[in-house]
């Protein structure tokens, strides 16, 4: 017989009434299409926001910001007041500089910071910009002749691209990863269970990207305090990077796509590890 008494109490805790409410910024290239702003570009984010937001017995609103908007009119009336940003998936040079100013935005101003893969890959251009006075550097996706690509191509695939070959360039489905002790990235793993074997450090997230860090500047970023939480096990390709608490409160990027691994009775960890921080803040 089945056993629904989880589900129940899942549904249960949706509905009740909630104390806190916290207020999060999206900024990402996909909501306008033509006349319509669509949440659909986003599902599983929107989900995993949801899980972990009942789970912390929060109320959950979101702006849909348009990355467009935010190159043409500045970020600061788009987040006015919010606990939170996240700079979602997306590909190519549209809205790019717009979620650019979004994680830098967010960094400066101490405001919860996840970046979802692309947004992972921007936030890294937006420190390597500000901290480091790298006015150009940029991914070369977006600018393949920038003097500081701190994303990159790396060499193995290079020879694939020029084929053509496109699918060959991708990192797709799952990926193990050893994450670092001592870090965000462990402590959310490890207080929330299922996701990691604690044993080996493991964890396997979800990909389906193209670029990576480039490791040639992992030096410069540890001394600038950004830290690389985890590598991948096959290739040692940087999958998460995080800046410590004294520095921010939560900022955090991931290669890998948490998203797509939240359930209802089991939020993703990172996630929780987010919206926690936007309580608190």
């Amino acid at each position: 017989k089945s056993d629904l008494n989880s589900w129940r109490k899942f549904i249960d805790s949706v509905y009740e009434k909630k104390d806190k409410t916290i207020e999060i910024a999206i900024v990402g290239k996909y909501f306008g299409t033509g006349d319509y702003q669509l949440r659909d570009s986003y599902a599983a984010l929107f989900d995993a926001l949801d899980h972990a937001s009942v789970a912390l017995e929060a109320n959950l609103e979101i702006n849909w910001v348009n990355a467009e908007k935010v190159e043409k009119d500045g970020i600061e009336k788009f987040v006015d007041g919010v606990d939170g940003i996240i700079v979602p998936i997306g590909w190519g040079p549209r809205g790019a500089e717009g979620m650019i100013t979004a994680a830098s935005f967010a960094r400066r101003r101490h405001i919860p910071y996840l970046g979802l893969c692309y947004g992972m890959q921007l936030a890294v251009v937006a420190f390597a910009r500000d901290v480091f006075g790298l006015k150009t550097a940029n991914t070369a996706e977006n600018a393949p002749d920038s003097e500081y690509p701190v994303i990159h191509i790396i060499e193995s695939q290079k020879e694939i691209l020029a084929r053509r070959s496109y699918g060959g360039t991708m990192r797709l489905g799952a990926w193990e990863a050893i994450v670092k002790k001592d870090t965000i990235a462990w402590d959310l793993y490890d207080r929330f269970d299922g996701f990691v074997d604690k044993a080996l450090g493991l964890t396997s997230e979800r990909h389906r990207h193209r670029y990576e860090f480039n490791d040639n500047f992992a030096k410069q970023f540890a001394d600038g305090k950004l830290t690389i939480s985890a590598r991948s096990k096959v290739e040692n390709l940087v999958e998460i990077i995080e800046l410590p608490k004294q520095i921010h409160p939560f900022y955090l990027g991931t290669q890998g796509h948490p998203e797509y691994k939240s359930r209802p009775l089991k939020p993703h960890p990172i996630f929780m590890g987010f919206i926690e921080a936007c309580i608190n803040k």
